[in-house]
């Protein structure tokens, strides 16, 4: 916890907040939007939900490259490709929630940002190298993925539990953030 508490206090990521922060503002401009994207008509934050897709496809992939053999390889490679183009709306949803967050939130969150983004570059390569032919590769390129979806949710996990980013509940009298 105390390097989340270090990211929250880092003036440094200023910077970068600011660059993010100009791309978030544009996509919930439209209230109509920023509603979909927040989940407000389902009473709960969607990007917590939508993380488990890519998630749960990567982490298929891995397991079936350990333990699954050739014949597997083209599963997993498929797994690979439908989790990458989950990712793509999993992130602009977080980006959503991201938009309406404090200083602190902000910080953190571009940090997870950074780490999901590395992220989903590793498993595109991974999936490339998997489509032309190079399968260790690919599972090289998926393990690292794995690694930095796995500090990318330590900060996710940080940003929804201790800084309750993404946790309104309408029945308990919580305003969703997106009304705000």
């Amino acid at each position: 916890m105390r390097w989340t508490q270090k990211l929250e206090e880092d003036a440094g990521l200023d910077p970068y907040v600011a660059r993010l922060g100009a791309v978030a503002d544009r996509l919930v401009a439209s209230p109509r939007r920023r509603e979909l994207l927040h989940g407000t008509r389902i009473g709960h934050g969607i990007h917590p939900l939508m993380t488990d897709l890519p998630l749960g496809l990567w982490t298929s992939a891995i397991v079936l490259d350990f333990l699954g053999g050739p014949p597997a390889r083209p599963a997993a490679r498929r797994l690979i490709g439908l989790g990458v183009l989950a990712a793509v709306p999993t992130a602009t949803t977080g980006l959503a929630e991201w938009a309406v967050t404090g200083k602190r939130e902000q910080r953190v969150g571009v940090v997870h940002a950074a780490a999901n983004s590395a992220s989903l570059t590793c498993f595109a390569g991974s999936f490339l190298a998997r489509r032309r032919g190079h399968h260790a590769r690919g599972v090289v390129y998926a393990v690292a993925g794995g690694l930095a979806a796995g500090v990318g949710g330590y900060l996710g996990g940080h940003l929804t539990e201790v800084r309750k980013v993404s946790t309104w509940h309408p029945a308990f009298g919580d305003e969703d953030p997106a009304q705000q």
